[in-house]
Formats: structure tokens, C-alpha cells, sequence
């Protein structure tokens, strides 16, 4: 079709301002926006689809505007990762109980994580400098000090809590973005081949190979976060 001119009139999806073909105004971009697109294409097509040029397909816009809300995709990658940390603490209030508080949150933080695997797998490793972060270490150390902890302790303890939330979820992230037929292997080898293992070379894998099976991830999860706040509790100054 052509316009009066002579010249090709501009489709829905390239014409900046028009409506899109479902016959609804396009929303303007916004940072949000751009992030929430992100998480949609990594969510789907994983950690490659990250590229200015994907993401402005996604919009239906010109990847060069998505540089004056990003200075370039490492920024890009951080705002997503802390899109991530926002999403854990929407809603999240803390309790009187400096433990509970931190159980609650890092439960939430691995649960938002395993729903959004591909962008775990790179947000895990990031900090983020932005105010989701800001808040969820305000919260933790908020917590710590509710436990008696001195800053610098509450630090020590923040670090290793955090990191230990993080490469949790980073591990079952990366699990999870195995193809199914990998993961079934995995999975059967603890009925399978550790089943199997002779107890005169290896007494105690045979004597616990019934139970080897029966570890669910996410409970285990829970197991570990709780040993982890059974440490802390015990150095908690608060407690003693």
C-alpha cells in the first residue's frame, strides 16, 4: 500500500506513536518495560536473547532507543537482576523475629529465581548497585542487628547467608535449564547406580543409598537455610 506521496506507508509495528495491530496504542518504553521484555525473552529463548536488537523486535521498536534507558547490556543485565531481588521483596514485610524475617525473604529470593532460571543463572553472580539490592541488604542487616550483632559481624554474616542464597539458587537455576532427558539421568542415578554400590567397598553409601533417593531439592533447600540460621542463632549475641 502507498501513501499519497508515492511512498510506502509505515506499518503498525514500525511506525513510532501508531497503534499496534491489535488496534491498542503502544506504551511508551520505560525501563520497566524494556526489563519485564528481557525476562520474557530469556524466560523463552534463554541467556542469547539478551541483545539490544532482540529486545527491540520484542517491543516493536528501534533497538537504538532502548540506549537512552541503558548505557549498554551489562547495564541492561544488572537492571534485570535487580528486577529479580524487586520481585522476592514485593509485599514482603518483616516480623518481630530476626529469624523468621530472614527465612522468609531468602525462601521467597530462591523461589523468585527458580521461576526465572535463565536470568538466575547471570543475576546470581551480579551486584547490582540498584535499589531492590539496597533494600533486601537494609532488611538482612536490619535483621542481624536485631540478633545483637555488631556492624562488622552483621556483615560477616550477611555475606555468607546472601552467598549462600545465591549459589543455591544459582545450582538449581542451572539445573534446571538441562534438557528433561539429562535431568532424568541425573535423578535416577541415586535408585540406579548408587543403589547398587557394594557395601564392601562403600558401607555407608549402601547403608544410606535407600535414602539417597528420597531428598526432594526444594525441601533440602529449606534444610540447609535452616542450618545455616541454626549457626547464626547460636553466634547471635541476642541469644545468649
Amino acid at each position: 500500500m502507498e501513501s499519497r506521496t508515492g511512498k510506502p506507508a509505515a506499518s503498525a509495528k514500525s511506525a513510532k506513536g501508531k497503534r499496534a495491530d491489535s488496534g491498542r496504542p503502544r506504551p511508551s518504553l520505560s525501563p520497566r518495560l524494556i526489563v519485564e521484555a528481557c525476562l520474557e525473552l530469556m524466560d523463552t529463548e534463554g541467556a542469547d536473547a539478551l541483545t539490544f536488537r532482540r529486545i527491540g523486535a520484542q517491543l516493536g521498536a528501534d533497538p537504538t532507543a532502548l540506549y537512552r534507558h541503558f548505557r549498554n547490556k551489562d547495564d541492561l543485565l544488572l537492571a534485570v537482576a535487580d528486577h529479580l531481588l524487586e520481585e522476592g521483596i514485593e509485599g514482603f514485610e518483616p516480623s518481630d523475629d530476626w529469624r523468621q524475617t530472614l527465612r522468609r525473604l531468602f525462601i521467597r529470593m530462591h523461589k523468585v529465581y527458580l521461576s526465572h532460571p535463565r536470568a538466575a543463572v547471570l543475576a546470581t553472580v551480579r551486584i547490582t548497585r540498584r535499589p531492590a539490592e539496597m533494600r533486601v541488604i537494609e532488611m538482612t542487616l536490619t535483621a542481624l542487628s536485631d540478633a545483637g550483632f555488631p556492624p562488622e559481624q552483621a556483615v560477616r554474616h550477611y555475606r555468607a547467608l546472601v552467598d549462600f542464597l545465591l549459589a543455591w539458587s544459582c545450582m538449581d537455576a542451572t539445573y534446571s535449564t538441562l534438557d528433561a532427558h539429562t535431568r532424568r539421568g541425573d535423578e535416577s542415578a541415586w535408585s540406579g547406580e548408587y543403589a547398587a554400590v557394594p557395601a564392601a567397598t562403600h558401607p555407608h553409601i549402601a547403608a544410606a543409598a535407600p535414602y539417597l533417593a528420597s531428598v526432594d531439592d526444594d525441601a533440602n533447600f529449606h534444610f540447609a537455610l535452616d542450618l545455616m540460621l541454626d549457626a547464626i542463632a547460636a553466634r547471635a549475641p541476642a541469644s545468649g
